[in-house]
């Protein structure tokens, strides 16, 4: 009885087959096999190589994973492993009250984590794995906006369940070491690796609730609440809805000086730098004040008292407008804590409901 090989070649048309393309593939299809498990020590120095200053791996099967699984796989078919990176920021930037040096912060290092991602999803495709990276933050599915999610995968979700942090108040992946102040970047890959990592086994949250204290809409609950809408409406002011809602005031003004009535010179002009760079967030003082991790936490224990007034102050007194819904919570909050920071009523760009 005639031996059957382990691995048949692939039955080919003759015409195919004499190509000196697959002739040179196939004369090496079995040498360049890639092992079956990847090597964690290797991917990890590949990752810090590429520019992620934490990685860790966690197989797609993870329990804390379910909800992500069908986005995955519709995303890559086959991925097996997610691989999560953490990449730091700046903190003084960040706590700026000139929000372009904040933004800027935060764009830069988004686009030094998409770059390493793809420069580690490059050399895995290399190594003869199938692997995809999405983007850290955008561009995002927009043909799904309002129907499902827009992202292809939450890189908060990867993090945590990878062990790189745990969720804060904020809603912010706090990470042992490097606090809030780190962007996060996702791998696909369709093998596993050889070592996961773990859940943290204890939250560097300090509870201090600065997070609580700092937002000027209340987003953000002493007892974990957190309310989702209030924080888009503000800090995503020009973002997706934010410029559906500036696009309405420009379609529904009657002339220019109706719409300059409505929009002053400096929203015109901050909507334009949006539109023409990376759009600015508003806020995002949560992250600015935050003092966990054990690169942060030094100068808050040393002297709360200068930590607030170097840190949390500035950003409190700043004069700035804080951007509600009519009749909200938000509203309500931001006009009775901080009655120096004028509230626009906006409608936050969401469609209103279909009358009935």
């Amino acid at each position: 009885m005639t031996a059957v090989r382990a691995e048949e070649e692939p039955k080919l048309p003759a015409k195919l087959a004499a190509h000196p393309s697959v002739k040179a593939v196939l004369a090496r299809r079995h040498a360049e096999k890639p092992p079956p498990v990847i090597d964690a020590a290797w991917l990890r120095e590949l990752c810090l190589a590429a520019g992620a200053d934490d990685v860790a791996a966690v197989g797609l099967d993870h329990p804390d994973l379910a909800g992500e699984r069908d986005y995955v796989l519709a995303a890559l078919p086959g991925t097996r492993t997610l691989i999560a990176m953490a990449f730091r920021m700046n903190r003084d930037n960040c706590r700026s009250t000139a929000r372009s040096v904040a933004n800027q912060e935060f764009h830069q290092t988004g686009e030094q984590a998409d770059h390493a991602a793809r420069g580690v999803t490059r050399a895995l495709q290399d190594a003869g794995y199938r692997a995809l990276n999405p983007s850290v933050g955008f561009p995002q599915e927009m043909d799904r906006f309002g129907t499902d999610r827009i992202w292809v995968v939450a890189h908060k979700t990867v993090a945590v369940a990878a062990g790189l942090g745990v969720m804060g108040l904020h809603r912010n992946v706090i990470h042992p070491k490097f606090g809030s102040f780190v962007l996060l970047a996702t791998v696909m890959v369709d093998a596993e690796v050889s070592e996961y990592g773990q859940a943290l086994d204890y939250n560097p949250c300090i509870d201090c609730k600065l997070c609580v204290t700092a937002c000027p809409v209340g987003a953000i609950g002493k007892d974990g609440g957190f309310d989702g809408l209030a924080c888009t409406t503000h800090n995503y002011r020009e973002f997706m809805s934010g410029f559906t809602d500036w696009v309405q005031t420009v379609a529904d003004s009657a002339d220019a000086a109706d719409y300059r009535s409505r929009v002053t010179d400096a929203e015109s002009a901050s909507m334009w730098q949006s539109l023409s760079s990376p759009p600015g967030y508003k806020s995002g003082y949560c992250v600015a004040v935050c003092p966990a991790g054990e690169d942060v936490l030094g100068p808050y224990l040393e002297d709360r008292k200068a930590f607030m007034n170097t840190v949390l102050r500035p950003l409190q007194e700043k004069k700035e407008t804080l951007y509600v819904m009519p009749g909200s919570r938000a509203q309500e909050y931001a006009e009775r804590r901080f009655p120096h920071k004028p509230a626009k009523e906006v409608s936050g760009g969401w469609r209103p409901p279909a009358s009935s």
